[in-house]
Order: C-alpha cells, then structure tokens, then sequence
C-alpha cells in the first residue's frame, strides 16, 4: 500500500502532505490525479488505521462533498459501503415539534439524490490508500515522521525520521488540531474545550431506519443517530454520537453491556424497536479551533490543522474535504500557468475562498450548542417554536438543506462535478 520514493536522486517534489488522514489523503488524490508530484507523511501504519478497533467513528458525507470524491475517482470505491440519508430529523427533546428535512424537496435535473451518505471512517481510508496507490505521482511514507521543515524562499526542505531529506515547493499540513507545522510557523490560533465529550458506538435495532437521520438536542448536548449500512448479516445498524457532560461520558464508558444498553434506551427511544449496542465504545473531547491564518510562505493548512467545530449536524469532515477542492483548483491553476504554488499570493487565494464559510458554520455550531444547552423554560418554547416555525416556511427549510449539502457559494469545479 506504500510507494517508497525513487532511489535515484529524488525530484522536488509539488506538494508534501503531512499527516495522511481522510483530508490529507483526499487532497494527495486531487493533486496527483492532476499530474502534480506528491508525497504524502503519516506516522500510522496503513493496517492499522483500516483495523475496527482504531476508530469506531462514521462520517457524514454531504452531497458536495460526494461529488468531489467522485472527481477525484474514490467514491466509485466507496459507494458499495455508503448508506444514503433520505430524510433528517431534528427535534428538541422529548418535544413534538421538530424540523423534518425531506431530499425530495431539494430535487434537480439529476432528479432527488440523497442529502448525504453515512460512511464508515476506515472504508473512507480504505478507498484512499486504493486511490493513491493507482496514481503515479503519489507516493505515501508511511509509518514515517517529519522531524524539522525549513522554509526558504524557494522551496520547504523536510527531515523524516529515518534521516532523509525531501525537498518540495510547498508544505501543507492535514495534520489535525496539534499541527506541529502550524505552530513552528508561528500561526496563532483561538481555541477552547466545550465541557462536554462524545461517546460514538455502534447500534443494532429491530426495525430498519429507512435512510432517517436523527438529531436530538437535549440539555446535555445533542444526540445524533445515522443511518448506516446493514451488516453482512442483515443486522439493521445506526451510529449514535452521544454528546454529554465529560463525567458523565467517562461513566458510561465504563457500564457493562447490560447497564449501558439501559441508559442508550432511554436516550435512543423505541422508533426502531429494540436495542443494543455491539462492538467497541469511543470517547473523545469536544473543542473548537480556528487558525488565524490557513497559509504561511510556502505552508498551508486544511481540514483540522486550520479549523476543528462542534460535531452536531456533522460537517467537520465535509469542511475539509470542502478545503481539498478549493486549494487543489488554486494550486492546478497556477501550476499550468507556470506559477510558483508555494508563494504566499498563490495561497491566498485558497485562504479567501474558505475562511467565511468554515467561521460562518463554526459559529453556527458553537451558537447552536450553548443555546440549547440552556434550559430556560421560556426560552425552551421559544427554540420550539422556531424549530417548527423553519420547518413550515419551504425557502427556509431548502436553504438549510442546501447549505447542509454543500451545494451553496462559490463552489469549486470538484464540487461541480468538474474535472480539475
């Protein structure tokens, strides 16, 4: 699944990816399937991240998001594995108003498509490591660290683990919300932890889901249940991220099956009949981050090294795999017009392109969190009744939908379902 670089003398590199996670690999595919010389560094093993036990998390991808991994040909190696989300439901509580989200409704000359799919992370890795490997101009150093990038006027000059140097036009860093590359360039960040933390497992239930998405805010946090693909044995099956006060995910966490599969009924409910969970449970805490900056002389960052939101509505993922298609067009552009695509006025572009749109849903999800985090009876009613009010007005309801999907701005010809 890794491609060492050439013996010979090695080429200056287009592009040094480090760090080879969904957005990271996403954006090697882009690039390379476009002609441009890529190496891609991660310190996991490959088998490892592709083992069930290194990640139980499933991701929600958005109709725009689905197009750009058809143009960057990984989709048609993942499709197989991939639930479509007919329908999404949002309600507060026990309450019986609630806002209902129909793709029917968003309907275009490609007739009703899903409004996303739900995805196993590490089928998504999978159909990466499938891609990268069939493009010729990619190649994945993996396990393997970045131990120093020095940043001159013409090109970064990394140190790997094993001693080796690699030279490249530009860095960019998908390595997540502890980007070592973003602090060694200096670039502040603002962040802060949400007092709550996610639990994710897995789901059985006796009725199928029929392609329903569910998201429940209740006080503690919200409560997310995604539909996923049946098992190979016909279990009907749905991933719950369940958002709760840190002490109170680190209980659950250590319940006995028995005692745990009590606690998801009163929160799951009994829509789809009986319930347990199977498999392994997962924590982790919830934050959010946003660079001051995407991009440095010679230094970019996408996916979580420049922004990490709250998971409700599911769109952390999508945000970077929205950041893969818009630098890899500017990056293309200048590289066939003969431009250097690691100075900073060609980074800048990308920088313009997706600074509004990742603060605008970071500050959506975070004022979404604390409001209704608050139990203030009359204000309870009030989110009520704005819940059902938006569900009522049709424009309202299709611009939430589109918005959701990816399908709203100045979208990039990836997004289109273009070519690059």
């Amino acid at each position: 699944m890794t491609k060492p670089l050439p013996e010979s003398a090695e080429p200056l590199l287009d592009a040094l990816i480090v760090g080879g996670g969904l957005v990271g690999l996403g954006l090697a595919a882009a690039l390379g399937g476009a002609g441009l010389k890529v190496a891609v560094v991660d310190r996991e093993r490959p088998a490892t991240v592709l083992n069930p036990v290194f990640d139980g998390r499933v991701s929600a991808i958005a109709q725009g998001s689905r197009r750009i991994l058809e143009a960057i040909g990984v989709w048609p190696k993942l499709a197989a594995e991939a639930e479509p989300i007919l329908d999404i439901r949002v309600s507060e509580g026990s309450s019986l108003l609630f806002i209902h989200f129909d793709h029917r409704e968003v309907a275009d000359e490609r007739g009703a498509e899903p409004l996303g799919h739900i995805v196993e992370n590490r089928m998504i890795r999978k159909a990466l490591f499938d891609r990268v490997a069939e493009l010729d101009a990619v190649w994945l150093l993996a396990p393997m660290t970045v131990t120093k990038v020095a940043r001159s006027a013409g090109r970064i000059e990394a140190t790997l683990g094993d001693g080796r140097t690699l030279s490249a036009k530009l860095a960019i860093s998908a390595e997540g919300r502890n980007s070592r590359l973003r602090a060694d360039a200096g670039i502040p960040v603002t962040t802060w932890s949400y007092r709550n933390w996610a639990l994710v497992c897995t789901v059985a239930h006796e009725f199928p889901h029929k392609g329903v998405a569910q998201e429940r805010f209740l006080p503690t946090g919200p409560f997310a249940v995604l539909p996923m693909k049946d098992d190979a044995l016909g279990t009907h099956r749905s991933s719950i991220v369940w958002t709760d006060h840190a002490e109170v995910i680190a209980h659950l966490m250590t319940l006995g099956d028995d005692d745990f599969n009590r606690e998801l009924a009163l929160r799951f409910g009994d829509y789809l009949g009986e319930t347990a969970a199977f498999g392994k449970r997962w924590s982790y805490p919830l934050g959010l981050l946003h660079a001051d900056s995407y991009v440095a002389e010679r230094l970019a960052l996408v996916g979580d090294a420049a922004h990490a939101i709250h998971p409700m509505a599911g769109q952390g993922l999508n945000l970077g795999i929205r950041d893969v298609a818009a630098i890899a067009e500017v990056l293309v552009d200048a590289h066939r017009l003969g431009l250097d695509i690691g100075h900073l006025s060609v980074l800048e572009r990308f920088q313009r392109w997706r600074r509004c749109d990742n603060v605008t849903l970071a500050a959506v999800t975070d004022g979404l969190d604390r409001l209704f985090s608050n139990a203030f009876p009359p204000l309870r009613v009030a989110r009520d009744l704005g819940l059902a009010g938006a569900g009522m007005i049709p424009p309202l309801r299709r611009f939430f939908m589109n918005h959701s999907m990816g399908n709203l701005g100045e979208l990039p010809r990836l997004a289109r379902g273009e070519p690059l």
